[in-house]
This record gives structure tokens, C-alpha cells and sequence, in this order.
């Protein structure tokens, strides 16, 4: 790693922190209208995991939330300066969160939590806020594979009190481990890493290699899953984020697929409303059932 380059992105990040959200906003509208014009790529998975999970909508719906979708991506990633450099008044600000009480209580009780934390734009944004409310947490980390990037983002994301960040190299015994000291474990629990662990689940009806890890290890350590879910508001620049009641019963006498598709049905309802929230720039169909032909 170079120190120039690390120096750099610092200083990049930094800037942006200190602006104003209109200044940021001119960057995100900038950025996000180049985004789908040079990453081609990723506007072709956005554009077929929205045909895949919305079929019934008309495609020009469609194409106007990939359009949305990439304008708050981009200003998600312009407010990592705000959320890695701002001052603790300004995240404050700019991320106001409901629902606190019910992690009061979990931790006045001495629960082991998994904050159950879906991939939707404000994601990062929730994870600072609740750092700056936790004394401590952890969450599962993928090592970037610029080692400039990686420094940054682990300093970003571990910057207020003690942020355990846990290679998903290891695994989930790292993860695991924090939750059994009683350290509240920040999981998201929708991507497809393969089938190792995992089974096909429907995801806006269509099956999806889904990890069954959050209801097993509910299941085996007597968790409370807590939901949080976050939304930007594009025209204020806040991300509204919200602490849900733990999850009811879960997974209670269901089998782990059982409990997982109620996950997965959740996350759906969730994401409805205004689907250009969730990030469908990953490859949620990624793995297929044996004999299934590829989508990407």
C-alpha cells in the first residue's frame, strides 16, 4: 500500500465530510448519472434482478428505479466522508433513528442480539449510527482488495467506541464468539455466498442461495433478532433508520428453511414500497439450482 494513495482517499473523504449536503448531493446526482453509463455491467444485473423480482411491473418502472436505485447508491457512498470524518453532531443529524428502547431493554435483560441488518442503501449509515449508541458490536467484514480501501473502510467503520470487525474469512465462529460475551453482532443476511450453509429460498418468488446462519444461531445461543431497516430520503439527505421489536417467536419450532424464507418474506415487505432502496446491485441470483441455467 502506498501512503500517497491511503493519503489521498483520506483527504477525499475527509472533504466530503465536511460539506454540505447540498454540495454532497451535487456530487451523488453527478456520480449517479455516470455510474450506469460506465459500470455497464452492474446496470445489467440492477436490470435483471429487478426483472426477475418485479416481472409484473411494466420494464419502464423498472428502468426509472434503476435510475433512482444508482442516484441513492451514489449519494450513499458520498456520505461515507459524512459518516467516517463528520463530526458526531452532524451523523446525529443526518441519520435520526427510532426505536432504541427496544435495544435498551434487550441489553438491561443481558440478551445476546443479532442486529439484523438487510442490504439496503442506508446500511452503512445505520451501522455509524448505532456504533455512536453501542459501546460495543461487531459485524462480518470482506477484506477489500485494494489495501488503501481496506485500511480506510476498517478505520471508517470502527471510528466510534469499540467496533469488533470480523474477516468473513474466518467464518462466523469470529461472530459467534463476540455474541457469546454478550456483544451485539451487526449481520446481514442476504447475499449469496454459495450453497455451502445455505439453502434456496424464494426471494420475490424466485429461489435464491440464502445462509440459514441467522436462524441457527438464534436457534442455538437464544438470540433476539432485531430488525433494522434504513431508508434515504433523497430530497433532505437523512437516512431514517428504525429499530424494530425482535422478531416474535423466531425461529421457535420452524426448521432452519422455515425461518429463513420468513426472513426473506420480511425483507420483501420491506423493500416494496420503494424498491429502488435495496441493493440490487449485488447478484442476489447468483447460484442456481443444479441443472438451472444463469441469469448474469
Amino acid at each position: 500500500m502506498t501512503p500517497d494513495k491511503l493519503s489521498l482517499l483520506r483527504g477525499l473523504f475527509a472533504h466530503l465530510g465536511r460539506l454540505p449536503f447540498r454540495a454532497r448531493r451535487r456530487w451523488a446526482r453527478a456520480l449517479g448519472w455516470l455510474a450506469p453509463r460506465l459500470m455497464r455491467s452492474r446496470a445489467r444485473i440492477v436490470r435483471t434482478n429487478l426483472s426477475l423480482a418485479f416481472p409484473q411491473h411494466p420494464a419502464q418502472d423498472r428502468e426509472r428505479w434503476l435510475r433512482r436505485h444508482f442516484h441513492l447508491l451514489a449519494q450513499s457512498v458520498v456520505d461515507r466522508g459524512l459518516c467516517w470524518f463528520g463530526t458526531p453532531a452532524a451523523i446525529l443529524d443526518t441519520v435520526p433513528i427510532t426505536g432504541l428502547e427496544h435495544l435498551d431493554a434487550l441489553l438491561r435483560e443481558e440478551r445476546r442480539i443479532i442486529l439484523l441488518a438487510p442490504h439496503f442503501i442506508g446500511l452503512d449509515a445505520a451501522a455509524t449510527r448505532l456504533t455512536l449508541f453501542l459501546r460495543e458490536s461487531a459485524t462480518m467484514y470482506t477484506r477489500q482488495s485494494d489495501p488503501a480501501v481496506d485500511q480506510l473502510v476498517r478505520e471508517g467503520r470502527g471510528r466510534f467506541n469499540t467496533v469488533h470487525l470480523v474477516s468473513r474469512h474466518d467464518g462466523v465462529r469470529g461472530l459467534i464468539r463476540q455474541l457469546r460475551n454478550g456483544v451485539p453482532v451487526y449481520y446481514l443476511p442476504d447475499m449469496d455466498w454459495g450453497t455451502a450453509g445455505a439453502a434456496f429460498v424464494p426471494f420475490f418468488g424466485v429461489p435464491a442461495a440464502t445462509l440459514l446462519t441467522t436462524a441457527q444461531i438464534a436457534r442455538n445461543f437464544d438470540a433476539a433478532v432485531v430488525p433494522i431497516m434504513s431508508r434515504l430520503d433523497a430530497d433532505t439527505g437523512r437516512y431514517h433508520v428504525t429499530v424494530m421489536p425482535p422478531l416474535d417467536d423466531f425461529p421457535g419450532d420452524a426448521s432452519l428453511e422455515e425461518a429463513t424464507a420468513r426472513i426473506n418474506r420480511l425483507i420483501e415487505d420491506w423493500a416494496r414500497p420503494d424498491p429502488a432502496q435495496y441493493y440490487w446491485v449485488h447478484r442476489r441470483y447468483k447460484t442456481r439450482p443444479e441443472g438451472e441455467a444463469r441469469f448474469y
